[in-house]
């Protein structure tokens, strides 16, 4: 399960919206596996069907949630035009087993998002709950 605050939830459809027809891509930071903060990050690809994160603003993003005590738990990025779930380029590319991926398609009339883990070419489903609680420490880089 992944829990998101709904203010770092709607940050990030936003940005997805902002980005369109690009995919937009990023970091999500927090802990105890509750994501409180998001790192809007730049797809240095300017492509709507991939993305690739620029490596200085990745390496910024970390280090700015390592100081503030959080940890990323996830990657993220947007599918304009097609659904949540992982392409054959998301499993492939999907390096780091202890990162989830969080999906945010805007193919249909209402935004959808979607959480998976994917470890050695294996895609689980993740239970995501949008939990009420207002942090006010979100952050883009």
């Amino acid at each position: 399960m992944l829990k998101i605050t709904k203010n770092v939830y709607d940050a990030v459809i936003a940005h997805a919206k902002r980005e369109a027809p690009i995919e937009s891509c990023g970091y999500f930071a927090g802990k105890d596996g509750i994501v409180t903060e998001l790192f809007t990050l730049t797809n240095t690809d300017k492509s709507c069907e991939h993305y690739s994160m620029d490596p200085a603003e990745q390496f910024a993003a970390v280090r700015s949630a390592r100081a503030k005590g959080l940890s990323v738990i996830a990657g993220y990025h947007s599918h304009p035009a097609s659904p949540a779930r992982p392409s054959e380029e998301d499993i492939r590319l999907a390096y780091d087993p202890a990162l989830l991926y969080a999906i945010i398609s805007l193919a249909a009339s209402e935004p959808a998002m979607k959480v998976f883990s994917i470890k050695k070419g294996e895609v689980t489903a993740v239970d995501l709950e949008v939990i009420d609680v207002n942090i006010q420490n979100t952050a883009s880089t």
